[in-house]
């Protein structure tokens, strides 16, 4: 008899009950999967509770999608602790969210060219209350010109915390009134000021695992409404630079479930926020790409189990800064090359066969499933814990008329 092994994949979930829920339906769809060996390889999940543990405890779960270590240290020591000792597979590393915020992803991806918005650190506001920090701070804290800073870098800018976290603390600044209005509440939280680009598409792209889609992003306009259905919004140069970029982020990081915000003048693409340890996967802002999401999140998790592939710790940045240094190429040589390492990394050739041979009618099972009444239960779950009764009706038949047209657009790429 073949051997069989049975994959436990852990959901470490904060508040969310939609994309948990599609998780689990579409997991239960995938089958039993044999590798060329003869082992059998099947896949369960299961919602992760949060409990003491010791560091010498097992750990029963192979692969976890992580949705809330990024802001609670419990969870993600557990998180750190299942990796080191047990090797288990983590959706996505908090070694590098934790030391790689969105501060370092900046001067990262500044090192390796790409066209990051002028960024400039300011001094807290209101320094931390730490006696040895008051100290250093009234001894050697250099006065500076926030009004010069602002000048030279120019107006509109916008003021962020070097962290970030879910648009915490993001002003836009239009002058100097702004300017101080935002830094005087910007209190202990450390600040960023950056330059604007003047814009056609602010592009949203979401990576998971070797799959990437890149979507046309309205930040002004209500969540639901913020991802337009628009597939051919960017020349074809800037989408293939949106799609690099994006998993060239990741690959660099080691993140696995990461969105990248962009803002695109013509064929000139600028990354500006692309540290995202829990990107919006709700199904009430998503809606036609939420299918997909679910899709990519399910079979990046079984590719990675059945296959063996490992986490590593190791970032190896050293081969992305000898591109960056090689004068002889050009800026769209080197995204090239960066893409490569990138896919290199994501094993993306393989993973698209592994698919096509092991998945062949996931595809079609997903139309299915969105077609289907357990997905309407829970759009009408969803809607209805999201908004309020009086406006349940007409957020319902929004989100339906959307992934309805993705179900119909489904047929026709057939």
């Amino acid at each position: 008899m073949a051997d069989r092994s049975q994959h436990l994949i852990g959901l470490l979930l904060g508040a969310e009950e939609d994309w948990p829920q599609a998780f689990e339906a579409l997991l239960r769809r995938v089958p039993p999967i044999t590798d060329p060996a003869g082992r059998t390889h099947e896949f369960v999940s299961e919602r992760l509770s949060i409990e003491p543990f010791d560091l010498n405890d097992p750990v029963r779960v192979e692969l976890v999608i992580d949705r809330l270590a990024y802001w609670y240290y419990h969870p993600r020591e557990w998180l750190k602790k299942a990796a080191l000792m047990n090797g288990t597979y983590l959706l996505n590393s908090p070694f590098t969210f934790q030391s790689m915020e969105k501060h370092s992803a900046y001067c990262a991806m500044l090192r390796l060219g790409l066209k990051i918005p002028r960024t400039v650190l300011v001094p807290y506001k209101n320094p931390v209350d730490n006696v040895r920090w008051a100290y250093t701070s009234a001894k050697y804290n250099q006065p500076f010109d926030l009004d010069a800073i602002a000048d030279d870098l120019g107006y509109p800018m916008y003021m962020k915390p070097f962290d970030g976290g879910g648009w915490r603390g993001v002003s836009r600044i239009n002058n100097r009134d702004d300017l101080h209005q935002a830094y005087d509440e910007s209190g202990e939280m450390l600040m960023h000021l950056q330059a604007t680009v003047e814009y056609d598409k602010f592009a949203r792209a979401l990576s998971i695992g070797a799959e990437t889609m890149v979507m046309d992003f309205r930040p002004d306009e209500p969540m639901h409404n913020r991802y337009a259905v628009s597939h051919d919004f960017l020349s074809p140069s800037a989408g293939h630079q949106a799609v690099a970029i994006s998993r060239i982020v990741n690959a660099f990081f080691g993140w696995e479930f990461n969105s990248c915000e962009m803002l695109v003048k013509g064929d000139s693409v600028h990354p500006i926020d692309y540290a995202n340890a829990c990107p919006d996967v709700a199904i009430t802002s998503l809606h036609y790409y939420f299918p997909w999401a679910i899709s990519a999140l399910v079979k990046w998790s079984v590719f990675s189990l059945a296959t063996g592939r490992k986490t590593s710790v190791d970032l190896h940045t050293e081969r992305y800064f000898a591109i960056a240094d090689d004068d002889s190429l050009d800026y769209d040589a080197k995204i090239d090359a960066y893409l490569a390492l990138a896919d290199e990394y994501f094993d993306t050739a393989r993973y698209q066969a592994w698919c096509a041979e092991n998945l062949p009618s996931f595809d079609e099972q997903l139309v299915e499933w969105v077609s289907g009444p357990d997905f309407d239960r829970l759009l009408t779950e969803t809607v209805a814990a999201t908004y309020p009764a009086h406006e349940q009706e007409k957020f319902l038949a929004h989100f339906r008329g959307l992934t309805s047209l993705w179900v119909t657009d489904q047929s026709v790429s057939r």
